[in-house]
């Protein structure tokens, strides 16, 4: 292709990161107008033989190659006598690779050859007199000859780290403009440094790891008044230099991996921002700390720091930003530390700590917070206030508040206290009546202002000041009253328009306006529109701006044009706020004050310069495109031959043939990348194609004809199968993303840095113009912003670029308008319309089945969710009397009840007596018969007899403890069950109940005396010792039916105030004998007393005595040593006025929350299932330990709508929200459930 003639007037280009090892672009010759040229990582061996053309090159960057050597024996560096720059680094380079005609540059101010393989320092270097910056660290110089730095005057910087210098030459001291010096890592161990004070500008000094102590060192560096920063790392100091002291201007200081054990700051380190004493020995820091009052960030890792080691007084830095103490020995941290307000880092790992203050909580600008390592840790819980979610969408859910309010049928909280007021219509009616009537009244109300004035004018002259003058109502406008919506015009124009006095212009390009030049303005096409903005200050105004804004129609523009031109014109005197009303001018009729804003007149030229929004004059045949598609994530597409032989089983291949669009799937594909392909087909034909296109979407060895026809192939059939290819190690090629630059006569190509190859699209900016070069295609992308001629000049440089690179046959240069991008050029750029919210689980068939809208489908998939228990109000207790009426209706029905215990292998009777009396570690079939009164019917006496035997039912009820295995009921199934079926055939029920669990009417037959005892009835009895004592609660749970007496811990701090409890004290190993006592708490229910006092009587044995003793008049002797000793227990039992409990499960195929019973227990806890726990103070997120994921995020959010809307009902008894585990649920948990006691183990 012929040049395009761009390459003499191109300033820059960046080259790095290309494969320039075979061959170096010839075209770069032509660019003998270049000024800077970058090489960096372009894997070359040799210096290229084109760059002596460049006779105006500045800055040359060769960095991170493979060169040997700078000469190619050609005096390259004659024929660039302007070369300022040489930056060489990270090469081969040897030292009699170096050629001398380097240092004959009369310019060269920057030299940089470090990481190279220098033995010494290249000869002739002291004959650049204008060198500035010179970097030769990282090599193997040995030593620095004395006539070097004899005519280095000029150095400002030096760097020579990293070499095997032993000294310096004396003639360091005439270096008097050095303001970097870096010596690091060198053996100066005999060096004195004598002539460091002679440096008097020196900013920067680092001698890390240089052999230094107190004796090699200067005594003093007050002569160094510019001194800043000082590196003394890595030099076993056992104390500070007296000469660091000294330095008063001291910003940066770096002592770490010494030997210090203390140090002291002086009162002069008043401008010390970072200090650096990591890695020592030091066991406190010192208590003058605090006067470096403008220290940001200060660094004390890896020494033997402990809770006194940090000064309280660490507080008054109040700009400290950073503070790293790991691997210290730390146990609490001050709380002054964190009186730091601007604490943004904060890294204490690996240290002793136990717990943090509460303040912790309060440093809004921490972003990193370090605790690992430290087992012993206890965070402190943050406060409600502060507590942030993770938003209010999970899985596709709405849990805002609101919302769910409103699924459950609840009235939803108003968001602002005030009431709206609702549209009135009569009143409306009045105010538009006032409103037609107001100018008939202005009249009449000027003539009554006018008298109030002279009234108050009147009373004023008498010397009344009572009365004050009133300025006239003004009435506002219906203008002045809406309120405007909030838009932003910035898309459109850039944040400098308007700010200078002169002339600007846009045209109209696309339905957007596009600033064009000023050379332009008044040269108007026929078929354009523009907008003229007039920017101009009025005498004495001052610094205030006026604006004038015109809009211009030509004669020949289309309709999209002059109504965004009328639009636009609008949006400009909003961005602006401009008081001034938009004008309208007309070709061949435009006004005399238009006219006049052009010196030189209006010029009118045919045609049109932009193009339609409805209509567009390009060509829109597309080429054939063939890419390989791979990657999960995120998708790559490289371009390939449009060739069969390009196919490759391992990938998935997007063949673009313009009307039809193929999906061709290697057989060993990825699924996720099939899926992603398939929606990338999709939005191409959607978007870009209108729907247009055909999609065929086929397997491996399917492949229709047509397709290999479309690959170009001419005799078909085509039966020959794909092969891998492709290597395994295979890795895209790295893109490359240009800005085009455009000034007075010249074009620069800088490079976008791309970090890890992945571009984003926030690289983009509107008023530039970028090349995207991807090897196989070349991107010219235009922003909306971007002007005429840098469009152009991109255009004919990314030919340039696309030709003088090697390339394949196929590659192609595409033009790409912002806001139009195709689905492949967006592809290039991570996490730009990336297809990820997809179910990569779907076939090709459901595709087709459901579509491929993921809105729609969403929509339709949404995830059910029931909260509506959650809002609803507790249910109430059932009153006594109510209870009892209960309690004597189920009674009635009984006719009998026989009783039967799991005793070995069967079950027998039990005793009379024992009723109402059950064992944890037992079962027990309770056998009753109900009496079911009999229907009235027109039979005789018999039959009626008859009938009544007829309506008898019988219920077999099977209690299993916690403690008992499910042996019991396998037994009785096999046994009892069988003969009870036998015997009362179809007027049997069979009910299974649980201890704690059972039903109202079971409990109601026991009349409130239902007694539960750990263990088993008949236990062998220990001979060693004398039986223990066993404390019972009684507690009634909703209503006088559920109550129970719960065999609890005997300990004294199982007592309540509240509840009545019965203390079983034996006092023989056999337990036949011993004493009851009852006892009462304070605030005990009389009821309640009542009942347990029956309770005691019925378990007082034979040879047992009973006593009652109220609370705070307890024995000493049997009754708190069987209690093992008198303990602090709880004094009220709120929480049953409030205890709710939830479950949270999926186990309908849907998230919901459920209410338990208030009657509920320990065994509730469902180990698959999340719960949540309300006791009036806190609320529990109670996890089991076999609950999935997906539960618990939405059973997180589920409670924290439930916490926000007590917030709004009960807002005097606020709610902290806890979480806790199955096994390590807290006394304040626990309290809630009736008889707590272990997790019984898995039962067989």
């Amino acid at each position: 292709m012929a040049s395009t003639g761009v390459l003499p007037f191109v300033r820059g280009i960046d080259f790095s990161r290309n494969d320039f090892q075979d061959m170096f672009p010839k075209a770069v010759e032509e660019m003998v107008g270049l000024r800077w040229l970058r090489l960096n990582r372009t894997i070359l061996e040799e210096m290229p033989s084109e760059l002596s053309k460049l006779g105006k090159l500045e800055h040359l960057t060769l960095a991170r190659n493979s060169l040997p050597g700078l000469d190619s024996n050609t005096a390259m560096f004659r024929k660039m006598p302007s070369l300022r720059t040489l930056n060489a680094r990270y090469n081969k380079i040897q030292t009699n690779q170096v050629p001398k005609d380097l240092f004959e540059l009369e310019e060269l101010s920057i030299l940089d050859l470090s990481h190279n393989e220098l033995t010494r320092v290249p000869d002739d270097l002291d004959n650049v007199k204008t060198l500035i910056v010179l970097n030769l660290s990282h090599n193997s110089i040995e030593a620095v000859p004395t006539q070097v730095f004899l005519n280095l005057t000029g150095l400002m910087h030096l760097d020579l780290s990293n070499n095997k210098l032993e000294s310096l030459p004396p003639q360091l001291r005439r270096l008097i403009n050095l303001q970097t010096l870096n010596l690091s890592n060198n053996p100066l161990m005999h060096f004195q440094f004598r002539q460091l004070p002679s440096l008097v500008n020196l900013n920067v000094l680092n001698l890390r790891n240089t052999k230094r102590n107190q004796t090699n060192l200067p005594p003093s560096l007050e002569m160094i008044p510019t001194l800043e920063e000082i590196d003394l790392s890595e030099n076993e100091l056992t104390r500070v230099p007296d000469c660091v002291y000294n330095v008063i201007q001291l910003r940066r200081l770096n002592l770490s991996k010494n030997l210090l054990t203390d140090f002291d700051v002086p009162d002069g380190w008043h401008q010390l921002q970072t200090l650096n004493v990591s890695s020592n020995r030091l066991k406190a820091l010192p208590q003058s700390l605090p006067t470096c009052s403008a220290l940001r960030r200060l660094y004390v890792n890896d020494n033997q720091l402990d809770f006194n080691g940090i000064p309280p007084s660490v507080g008054r830095l109040e700009n400290l930003e950073v503070f790293l103490a790991a691997d210290n020995r730390i146990e609490m941290v001050p709380e002054g530390l964190l009186r730091c307000g601007k604490l943004k880092r904060l890294v204490l790992r690996n240290n002793l700590l136990v717990t943090l203050p509460d303040a912790v909580h309060l440093l809004g600008d921490l972003e990193e917070l370090d605790l690992a390592g430290n087992p012993d840790l206890v965070v402190p819980p943050k406060p409600a206030d502060l507590q942030k979610g993770a938003g209010l969408a999970f899985y596709n859910i709405d849990f805002s508040l609101n919302h769910q309010m409103r699924l459950a049928g609840n009235t939803v909280y108003q968001s602002s206290p005030s009431p709206v007021p609702a549209k009135d219509p009569v009143g409306r009616k009045i105010r538009l009546a006032r409103r037609a009537n107001q100018a008939d009244d202005e009249e009449g109300a000027g003539q009554v202002l006018k008298g109030m004035k002279d009234l108050v004018k009147d009373k004023t002259r008498r010397g009344s000041h009572d009365v004050l003058e009133r300025e006239p109502v003004k009435i506002r406008k219906p203008a002045d009253i809406v309120e405007k919506p909030q838009l932003d015009y910035s898309e459109f124009f850039d944040e400098d328009t308007g700010q200078r006095e002169g002339l600007s212009c846009w045209e109209i390009e696309n339905f957007v306006p596009n600033q064009i030049d000023n050379a332009l303005i008044g040269k108007f096409y026929e078929a354009d529109c523009y907008i003229i903005l007039r920017t101009y200050a009025e005498a004495g105004s001052g610094d205030n701006l006026n604006y004038q804004i015109f809009f211009w129609i030509g004669a020949k523009a289309t309709l999209d044009k002059r109504a965004c031109a009328a639009i636009h014109a609008v949006n400009l005197r909003n961005y602006l706020g401009a008081e001034c009303r938009t004008e309208r001018q007309e070709q061949n009729e435009e006004e005399e004050n238009f006219i006049s804003l052009f010196p030189h007149g209006l010029i009118y030229i045919e045609g049109g310069r932009t193009a339609s929004g409805f209509y567009t004059v390009e060509d829109t045949s597309l080429a054939k495109r063939l890419y390989r598609i791979h990657g999960t994530k995120i998708l790559t597409l490289e371009t390939v031959a449009v060739s069969p032989r390009s196919l490759d089983p391992h990938y998935v291949f997007f063949l673009d043939a313009g009307k039809k669009l193929y999906v061709w799937i290697g057989l060993k594909s990825k699924n996720i990348t099939r899926s992603k392909v398939r929606l990338l087909a999709e939005k191409v034909n959607k978007i870009e194609r209108k729907g247009l296109s055909e999609i065929l979407v086929f397997n491996q060895r399917k492949e229709p004809q047509e397709f290999f026809q479309a690959l170009g192939v001419t005799e078909l059939p085509w039966m020959e199968d794909a092969k891998h290819h492709v290597p395994d190690d295979f890795t895209a090629s790295e893109p490359h993303l240009y800005a085009v630059h455009l000034g007075k006569g010249y074009l620069e190509l800088p490079q976008i840095d791309v970090r890890n190859g992945h571009l984003k699209s926030e690289m983009l900016s509107s008023k530039n113009v970028y090349i995207l070069d991807t090897w196989a295609d070349v991107f010219v992308w235009f922003g909306k912003k971007s002007a005429r001629l840098v469009r152009a000049a991109a255009l004919k440089l990314s030919q340039e670029l696309c030709d003088m690179l090697p390339r394949p046959d196929f590659a192609m240069v595409t033009r790409v308008l912002e806001g139009t991008e195709s689905q492949i050029f967006k592809s290039k750029f991570e996490g730009w319309d990336d297809v990820m919210a997809v179910d990569f689980t779907r076939t090709a068939e459901s595709v087709i089945r459901r579509g491929v809208d993921l809105k729609k489908i969403l929509e339709k998939d949404q995830i059910k969710t029931d909260l509506t228990a959650l809002f609803m109000p507790r249910q109430g207790s059932m009153g006594s009397e109510e209870a009892k009426a209960v309690i004597e209706e189920f009674n009635e029905d009984l006719h009998r009840m026989e009783a039967f215990v799991l005793e070995g292998k069967k079950f027998v009777r039990l005793p009379e007596k024992e009723p109402g009396n059950f064992f944890s570690g037992d079962c027990y079939v309770f056998l009753c018969t109900y009496w079911v009164p009999a229907e009235e019917s027109s039979g005789d006496e018999d039959s009626g007899e008859k009938e009544a035997e007829e309506t008898q039912m019988h219920t077999v009820y099977f209690w299993q403890g916690r403690d008992a295995s499910n042996m019991g009921w396998l037994t009785f199934t096999f046994s009892l069950q069988k003969k009870f079926e036998q015997t009362f055939k179809n007027t049997l029920e069979v009910v299974r109940m649980h201890q704690q669990q059972e039903n109202l009417k079971f409990l109601s037959h026991f009349k409130s005396k239902f007694v539960i005892h750990r263990g088993k009835r008949k236990e062998p009895i220990d001979r060693s010792r004398i039986a223990p004592a066993r404390l019972y609660q009684l507690r009634i749970n909703d209503s006088l039916v559920c109550a129970r007496t719960i065999e609890i811990d005997a300990k004294g701090s199982s007592l309540n105030s509240v509840f009545c409890h019965i203390l079983n004290v034996p006092f023989d190993r056999s337990a036949s004998n011993g004493i009851i006592y009852l006892w009462i708490g304070s605030k005990a229910a009389e009821e309640d007393v009542q009942l347990a006092n029956e309770i005691a009587v019925e378990m007082t044995k034979y040879h047992y005595t009973m006593q009652i003793v109220k609370e705070g008049q307890e024995p000493d002797n049997f009754f708190w040593n069987a209690l093992g000793g008198k303990k602090p227990y709880e004094s009220n039992a709120d929480f049953l006025q409030f205890s709710r409990l939830f479950r949270c499960s999926n186990e309908k195929g849907y998230f919901t929350v459920s209410e338990k019973c208030a009657d509920f227990c320990q065994d509730d806890l469902a180990d698959d299932d999340i719960m949540i726990l309300d006791n009036g103070e806190e609320v529990f997120l109670w996890v089991g330990q076999k609950s999935s994921e997906v539960e618990i995020k939405l059973a997180f959010k589920s409670v924290q709508v439930y916490v926000q809307n007590l917030r709004n009902k009960q807002p005097d008894r606020p709610r902290k929200l806890l979480l806790t585990a199955k096994g390590k649920e807290s006394k304040k948990f626990t309290k809630c459930f009736h008889g707590w006691s272990a997790y019984k183990s898995p039962q067989a």
